[in-house]
């Protein structure tokens, strides 16, 4: 009896151990999960990212008017930053509303369509022509920078077209939308921006 009692209360000694050592174990972890939240959330004021609230990474391309584009002298004005090409059905399907909006709303709504053509990926020999083309049979008028080298797609992490980001005149993305967008979403999206 002496020995099944000395047992029990050795047994419970040790699962009071166990339990406090958990309880502390636990108590610091979630400490360390705060101080990194707390940190990211620093790290989103301060740092380029693709997450909400971070700037947008910059970046400078030629446009295929021949001007340069440098995504951080745009600030000050809101963007939508697409990311297209001639072969995409989608892309074909959303052109149209693209330069609608353009067209009709943008400079009421202080925004700028930035819509970068992947022409590394463009099926042609001479994608550059390709691309002119497109646009010509779309009538499209807003700045078209060209991407002939993989680069900014990487830095975007675009995977799937159209892509669009749309950013604050901050210089900070707000949403990022795959698949194509009509007149009437890009409005919408624009207005929801500061």
């Amino acid at each position: 009896m002496k020995k099944k009692a000395i047992g029990l209360v050795v047994v419970m000694a040790l699962v009071a151990i166990m339990l406090g050592t958990y309880i502390k174990d636990q108590i610091e972890a979630s400490e360390a999960i705060s101080e990194q939240a707390v940190s990211y959330e620093m790290n989103l004021d301060q740092e380029e990212g693709l997450a909400k609230g971070q700037i947008a990474p910059d970046f400078t391309l030629k446009t295929l008017a021949g001007e340069t584009v440098t995504l951080s002298e745009l600030k000050g004005k809101k963007v939508v930053l697409n990311f297209w090409a001639t072969w995409c059905p989608p892309c074909k399907k959303e052109m149209p509303h693209l330069q609608k909006y353009y067209k009709e709303d943008a400079k009421d709504d202080n925004a700028e369509i930035i819509a970068v053509n992947l022409t590394h990926t463009e099926r042609s020999l001479n994608a550059i022509k390709t691309v002119q083309q497109f646009v010509d049979s779309y009538n499209l008028t807003f700045p078209i920078p060209l991407m002939e080298e993989k680069g900014v797609d990487k830095l975007y992490q675009i995977i799937t077209i159209p892509s669009t980001f749309m950013i604050d005149s901050e210089g900070r993305i707000q949403y990022h939308i795959v698949g194509p967008l009509d007149q009437e979403a890009i409005g919408e999206y624009v207005e929801s921006l500061d």
